[in-house]
């Protein structure tokens, strides 16, 4: 048979390995001739060609020609092609096929084999490819003239390592889908992103994958041998992820030479390059080595081949050229592709056989398989759309425009993940190709248009998913910046979110940065890098911004940490006093220097001004320098007590105290109440919640059950409630409260229940009207207003007043209300008299006080006449209490903004109406225990005094001597006309006790 090639006389080929610059060399001949021809392996390759001969000689000179894609000016000279996409003949001057050694390759080979024997330039024949090619085309070509060129730059083994160890600007190469998407999760994790390419990825988006490998946004690559195909990448190291590939026919390892041509891709012009393994791959083998280092692989000794010479009589004749075997000594016929594959299927479908009948129709069918199964489907298929395109070409002349818009639309959705969307590219890139053969549509510009846009579109969102999964912009961005060394642009925004360069890193709370908790590995180290950087003069200018704000800029919460403006700048910790806490600054170790000390000044400015603040009456009492002898031992007990002193503890002091030192006293907010030394001040909830931290920071308090909790419940005006037994009992007594059996009550609103109590027990009878509350004899009922003070019901007032030291007496209701009506009308007026100003100076002289008067001392000598040295309380151990009862539903009290405020005129919650009539309960009767209190308050809650001897029923009225301190007063219920007057102490004329006597003895005349 004779050679259907030409001779070599105008063949050069230019062999050797990667980075040798023959594609280059090849560009530089074809321009210096008047028309060329370039065919390359890849329709990516050839984009990239294209676009360097175009910026040589003009885009309008240059034509683009693959599968899928055709740039044609008029009066283009040259033509960047596919192999595929080349001519079977041309009358160009020149002509170049890049990578000829893969006319070796199962399935493409026979292509290329062919376009290497058959295609000629009439000046020039270029044929580019590795050095194994050199003695195939000797005998293939005869007078071929091979130059072989050396490589730019040394390739040297770098043996193994991890993937996360791999160096910058690194290929890690893999050979399947999985694989690679696995490798490049992994370097997203712990390096910061990675660059995908793939065979199956369209032209477009490896380009844009390729893009963001070379423009540096991303150090690392991950691809399949796609990479070996002449891409020129700046890659400095090539790891192999795997050492197997499945070539369309079975799993089997590489060879030296394919290893080769991906290793040495690693290197770019001078600059040497390293190759080795990762992953699941073992080492390579010395002699493995020994050839890749050195470019020495065993030549190709056959070419796949395929007749070009096709009959077209029939299909059984067009089978039988295809099956034609070589006759030339170094070419083997190739096994079926594609095209043969399909055409072997239709040649069984009777439709398709009935209708080709003629030369021109068996050629229809030839023109119809070749076209690509990009979806590497089923043959049956892909056979299945080849019918329906030959049988549309025949029958209307072109393809169906309905069929043809349906298969189209289905592609055309650009939702979905990388599969989804790769699969969707696949779809369109076989409708591209039909929209760019001649002839087979009605209207191919439009369907050029469409499909060019619809693969646009779905590679763009491809190339983003692929950036999304596999890139961490703001690595990338942040690494990319910081290798630059170049000023940084960084928001913060008023919530403290810090951007940099568009990318958010982190918090910034007040002087401290947190980076974002997302970063992990190579991120972390970036974001972290990127903040120190670009916060650099973002911490002295918050320093001078910090000094100079206003009080009102900062806020000391609960939980013991100084804000400003919302963010935490410091933390109280225990100092030696506990009006003086240490403040610890929360800033990192950027804030430093005369910054820093800025800070720290202008916060403890604060802390003790916010404390001189709301513990004013404290703070001066420490300071009070005027305070001498029991007034300043009072003072340093109100300190040491958080403000609340039990009377009793200090009954002797108190006693002993004149009256310039209870006026000193008073002055600086202290009140000498019925039941405990207090300042009324304190007892709301910002002075009790600053109270409440000082204490937990001076006995580790804060973690307690309950610190907070209870001054909540003061500052929703609760004046009393259950206690928590959980709760620390300290808790209560900071916040104002005292345990008074099941309740505990706001000490202020003690004082008030003394001022309702008080006139019912002096009252006795021919003194005049009887007061609210009095039962006669010294007793008293509870009343609801003093229920209604406290917010509790007859129950708790009974646990209360018990707690208080009163006893009680059970009567019968009929007795009792028998008993009121009379001692009510024994001592009502005879006849009604003319209004005075008395009763209402009277009623002024009994309404309590708020915290911020001064205590009346009228009120407070009436208090100290009566019980100054027998107070009626009697009290148990706080620290014993029984176990609370659940608290009742009542009236809520005043906010506690007014301390000590008029009584609430809310009724006591009135209990539902039981569905049958109960008996009356007894009523108590109330009365003080005088002669048998133990002073020190030792005794055990529930226990009666030791000298409270009453009879069997326990309502006996006390028997016996009074206790010391009480010579001369009567035993038990004596007439108050019984007891000798009180020696009065002579009076300062100007003094407001003078004015009141004086104003009574006007209203009485």
């Amino acid at each position: 048979m004779p050679s259907d090639f030409f001779d070599g006389h105008t063949v050069k080929a230019v062999l050797g390995p990667t980075n040798t610059g023959k594609t280059h060399y090849a560009i530089e001949r074809m321009v210096a001739h008047s028309s060329g021809v370039i065919g390359l392996p890849l329709r990516l390759l050839a984009r990239e060609v294209y676009g360097r001969v175009a910026q040589k000689v003009g885009t309008d000179q240059v034509a683009l020609i693959t599968g899928e894609e055709k740039i044609v000016p008029p009066k283009a000279r040259y033509s960047v092609c596919t192999v595929e996409a080349m001519p079977s003949q041309t009358d160009v001057a020149f002509v170049a096929i890049d990578e000829v050694q893969l006319a070796g390759d199962l399935e493409r080979g026979h292509i290329f084999t062919d376009r290497i024997l058959n295609l000629r330039g009439r000046e020039e024949t270029l044929l580019l490819g590795a050095g194994t090619m050199t003695g195939i085309l000797r005998a293939l070509i005869p007078g071929i003239d091979i130059v072989s060129r050396p490589r730019l730059s040394h390739l040297a083994y770098a043996g193994s390592k991890k993937i996360t160890r791999l160096p910058r600007r690194s290929a890690i190469v893999a050979f399947s889908a999985d694989e690679v998407y696995a490798i490049a999760e992994l370097i997203r994790r712990q390096r910061g992103g990675a660059a995908v390419v793939m065979g199956a990825l369209s032209p477009r988006t490896r380009n844009a994958q390729v893009e963001l490998y070379q423009n540096g946004d991303v150090e690392y690559l991950v691809a399949t041998d796609a990479i070996g195909m002449g891409l020129n990448l700046d890659v400095d190291h090539v790891a192999f992820a795997q050492l197997r590939k499945f070539d369309g026919y079975a799993f089997r390892d590489l060879n030296p030479a394919e290893m080769g041509q991906i290793a040495g891709r690693a290197g770019r012009h001078m600059r040497d390059g390293t190759f080795g393994v990762s992953g699941h791959a073992h080492p390579l083998d010395d002699e493995t080595v020994k050839r890749i280092e050195g470019h020495e692989f065993d030549p190709v000794k056959v070419l796949q081949w395929r007749s070009r010479n096709l009959d077209f009589g029939s299909i059984a004749d067009l089978r039988r050229s295809l099956e034609v075997p070589p006759e030339t000594p170094g070419l083997t016929k190739a096994l079926p592709a594609v095209d043969q594959r399909a055409l072997d299927f239709l040649s069984r479908d009777a439709t398709v056989a009935d209708t080709c009948r003629g030369r021109d129709e068996v050629s229809l069918l030839w023109d119809a398989c070749v076209l690509p199964d990009y979806r590497k489907i089923a043959p049956a298929q892909h056979a299945d759309i080849i019918s329906q395109i030959f049988l549309d070409l025949v029958r209307r002349g072109h393809v169906d425009e309905d069929y043809m818009a349906e298969q189209v639309l289905r592609a055309d959705r650009a939702d979905g993940e990388i599969d989804t969307l790769s699969a969707r590219i696949a779809q369109i890139r076989t409708w591209t190709y039909v929209a760019n053969r001649p002839g087979w549509l009605a209207d191919p510009l439009h369907w050029q248009e469409k499909t060019r846009a619809i693969e646009d579109k779905l590679s763009d969102a491809l190339h983003d998913r692929l950036t999304k999964r596999f890139v961490d912009r703001r690595t990338s961005v942040l690494m990319k910046r910081l290798r630059e060394n170049v000023t940084m642009e960084a928001e913060i925004s008023p919530s403290g979110d810090v951007t940099v360069e568009g990318h958010h890193i982190g918090q910034l709370d007040g002087f401290r940065f947190s980076a974002d908790k997302s970063a992990e590995g190579e991120d972390a180290k970036a974001v972290k890098a990127a903040a120190a950087k670009a916060l650099a003069t973002e911490f002295e200018a918050r320093a001078d911004r910090f000094a100079a704000a206003g009080n009102s800029d900062f806020a000391l919460g609960s939980d013991g940490v100084l804000r400003w403006l919302g963010q935490p700048v410091g933390t109280l910790t225990a100092g030696e006093e506990w009006l003086k806490p240490r403040l610890v600054l929360l800033a990192d170790e950027q804030l430093t220097g005369p910054a820093r000390d800025k800070v720290a000044a202008r916060a403890e400015r604060f802390v003790g001004h916010h404390i001189e603040t709301h513990l004013k009456p404290l703070v001066d009492l420490g300071r009070a320098d005027e305070l001498s002898g029991i007034a300043r031992g009072i003072g340093f007990r109100l300190i040491e007590n958080y403000g609340i002193v039990p009377r009793r503890e200090i009954a002797d002091e108190i006693k002993s105290l004149d009256q310039d030192g209870r006026a000193a006293l008073r002055r600086y907010g202290a009140r000498f109440g019925f039941y405990h030394i207090f300042v009324p001040s304190l007892v709301k909830p910002a002075p009790a919640g600053l109270l409440t931290l000082l204490w937990a920071l001076q006995n580790d308090g804060k973690d307690k059950p309950g610190y907070g909790d209870v001054v909540q419940q003061l500052a929703t005006g609760r004046t009393s409630l259950v206690p928590d037994p959980s709760y620390d009992t300290a808790f209560y007594k900071l916040a104002g409260y005292r345990h008074l059996g099941s309740r505990a009550v706001r000490v202020d609103i003690l004082e008030r229940l003394a001022d309702l109590i008080r006139p019912a027990l002096q009252w006795r009878e021919g003194s005049g009207t009887l007061p609210e509350g009095a039962a006669g004899g010294g007793r008293f009922f509870v009343t609801p207003a003093m229920m209604s003070i406290l917010g509790a019901t007859a129950e708790d007032m009974e646990a209360v007043l018990g707690s208080l030291g009163y006893r009680h007496d059970k009567v019968e209701p009929a007795e009792f209300d028998e008993k009121l009506a009379a001692l009510k009308a024994a001592n009502a007026p005879a006849a009604p008299e003319t209004p005075t100003e008395e009763p209402a100076a009277a009623s002024a002289e009994a309404q309590p006080e708020t915290p911020e008067q001064a205590e009346a001392p009228a009120q407070e000598d009436r208090a100290e006449a009566t019980t100054a040295e027998a107070t009626p309380e009697t009290p148990a151990p706080e620290a014993d209490a029984t176990e609370p009862t659940p608290e009742p539903v009542a009236q809520e009290a005043p906010a506690p903004a007014e301390v000590v405020e008029t009584p609430a005129e809310q009724p006591v919650e009135q209990a539902a109406e039981p569905e049958e009539a109960e008996e009356p309960k007894p009523v108590m009767v109330w009365y003080q225990v005088r002669g048998d209190r133990n002073r020190r308050g030792q005794r055990p809650q529930g226990q009666r005094p030791d000298g409270d001897r009453r009879g069997k029923g326990g309502h006996g009225k006390p028997k016996g001597k009074r206790d010391h301190g009480h010579k001369g007063k009567p035993k038990g219920d004596v007439a108050a006309s019984a007891r000798p007057p009180r020696r009065e102490k002579p009076m300062d004329p100007d003094s407001p006790f003078a004015k009141l006597a004086a104003l009574k003895d006007q209203m009485k005349k």
